[in-house]
């Protein structure tokens, strides 16, 4: 159980990580990151955080929503849908610069029709769905390898964090559920889609 110290408490504890984050961040960041209970293990007793990589598949969309067991736990209108997955190289500093990458990147139409909009520019909406399957090797074989990807555990508290920063940046951000099986339906705006890693 987390000690409940407040943002110094928890700004000393993300000192122990490394953590480039404001004071403003820190408490949201921290809170993300033991939402985990795996972090301290037997074979990890300092609850050192994996080193992993995040790499995302960004669609911008006139709507989208994710549903697990039939029930909608997420809806938005314009805006884009951000499918992640967590590797296992890299660090999360990266991951924190990839959430700040894709808030300022400039895909929507400003009025002469050329993508020099931001998502915050347009006060859009994103959906962020966890999909470990980005980490697909298929080059051997006919059935993909998941070998690349990192293991839920480890995995999710990266991807607490990437969802974390990118809510603290002021955006209005909604989710699927890790690890769950997800139903996701959109209208893919254009269409538009990229691809990113750090």
């Amino acid at each position: 159980r987390m000690n409940d110290g407040g943002p110094t408490f928890h700004s000393k504890l993300l000192s122990r990580f490394n953590f480039s984050v404001n004071k403003t961040e820190t408490y949201e960041s921290c809170s993300a990151l033991f939402l985990h209970r795996n972090l301290f293990t037997p074979k990890n007793p300092q609850g050192v955080v994996p080193n992993l990589v995040v790499r995302v598949v960004i669609q911008r969309v006139a709507e989208a929503q994710v549903s697990v067991a039939n029930e909608i736990v997420g809806k938005i209108g314009p805006g884009m849908c951000v499918f992640v997955g967590i590797g296992r190289s890299d660090s999360e500093a990266k991951a924190s610069a990839l959430a700040d990458k894709i808030r300022s990147l400039r895909v929507f139409e400003d009025d002469q029709g050329k993508m020099n909009r931001s998502l915050a520019d347009m006060q859009g909406a994103m959906l962020v769905v966890s999909q470990f399957t980005l980490y697909a090797d298929c080059k051997k074989g006919n059935r993909p390898s998941f070998t690349a990807a990192a293991p839920p555990a480890e995995a999710q508290i990266l991807y607490d964090l990437f969802v974390e920063r990118l809510r603290s940046s002021g955006l209005n951000v909604t989710t699927g559920r890790f690890q769950a099986k997800m139903s996701v339906s959109l209208v893919n705006d254009g269409p538009v889609t990229f691809i990113l890693e750090a």
